[in-house]
């Protein structure tokens, strides 16, 4: 079975949807990392709605969503660029300790301190430019619900998402009404009921089912009534953009004198990356060159290199 993200719209009717399914993407996540099982859930669930919302950017970048909490789950990253190359990581408390049944309020937010982020990071910035950024506190008890709040208040976009992840498969659906552009009463009225019967449609769905049916059965099962137009299928797919150079920039960042007296302590520094497991290590001369030279890639200064 392979990734896909199959895209249709609802004739006449102002309302578009999604469908997305990535069983070897989330399969390679996995592989990487020793998750307990609402966490990975959780992470799962937060992977499809990456996917689904990105598919509709137009724009030359990656989008980010990140979970900030200060239960046993400290933090959760899914990455996904333009070509839907889709990444993922959690970060555990040192003593976290999960219940087989814990939510998301359990594992994030358990004294009311979370934050959902999303970050739209142009591959194309100007000098000076920054990122798009919006941060709201955790609003919802699913990752659904929360993102459904932040696309109405931030993006004023009627979006409802239905998600749902095991060990096998990340699924997920979206709903979302256009924008409005003008139109008579009736017209904003048909839209505004065109929208409540997709909805309510979408409602039948089951997380059981959601997770055992393929998108094809699913998209036929819920709207055999209406009229869409389907278009080509997407394939997602795992990436991880890691290299050398990005983690001695990272090295850089913590600054010459604590990384000197770190190599002192340990003699080199191993670095594993927290997306893909990817091993890197950096010796005394490597860390001493990361100061000396604009970039440092697999431990070679080329001067012809110019700082990523």
């Amino acid at each position: 079975m392979k990734d896909q993200l199959q895209k249709f719209m609802f004739e006449h009717a102002g309302v578009r949807g999604e469908l997305v399914e990535l069983p070897n993407t989330w399969q390679e996540i996995l592989s990487h990392h020793d998750y307990p099982q609402p966490v990975q859930n959780i992470l799962g669930e937060l992977l499809a709605a990456t996917a689904l919302l990105s598919a509709n950017l137009k724009f030359d970048g990656t989008m980010i969503m990140q979970i900030h909490g200060d239960g046993p789950v400290r933090l959760m990253v899914v990455e996904c660029d333009a070509n839907l190359r889709l990444r993922a990581t959690a970060k555990l408390a040192p003593d976290a300790h999960i219940a087989d049944n814990a939510s998301l309020t359990d594992l994030v937010h358990s004294h009311g301190h979370g934050r959902f982020v999303i970050t739209l990071d142009p591959n194309d910035k100007l000098p000076g430019q920054q990122a798009y950024q919006g941060i709201v506190p955790l609003d919802g008890e699913s990752i659904a619900g929360i993102i459904e709040n932040y696309m109405m208040r931030s993006e004023q976009l009627d979006t409802k998402l239905w998600l749902a992840a095991d060990k096998q498969v990340a699924r997920g659906m979206l709903l979302q009404k256009l924008p409005k552009h003008g139109g008579s009463e009736a017209q904003v009225e048909d839209e505004t009921e065109a929208w409540n019967r997709a909805v309510i449609l979408g409602s039948t769905l089951k997380q059981e089912e959601l997770l055992n049916t393929d998108i094809q059965t699913l998209m036929t099962r819920l709207f055999w009534e209406e009229t869409l137009r389907v278009f080509d299928p997407l394939h997602p797919e795992f990436y991880c953009n890691c290299t050398r150079e990005r983690v001695g920039d990272m090295l850089k960042m913590l600054g010459e004198e604590e990384v000197k007296t770190a190599i002192n302590e340990l003699s080199q520094l191993d670095i594993n990356c927290d997306f893909c497991g990817k091993h890197y290590g950096f010796d005394q001369v490597d860390c001493a060159q990361l100061f000396t030279a604009a970039t440092l890639t697999e431990g070679v200064i080329t001067p012809s290199q110019s700082k990523h």
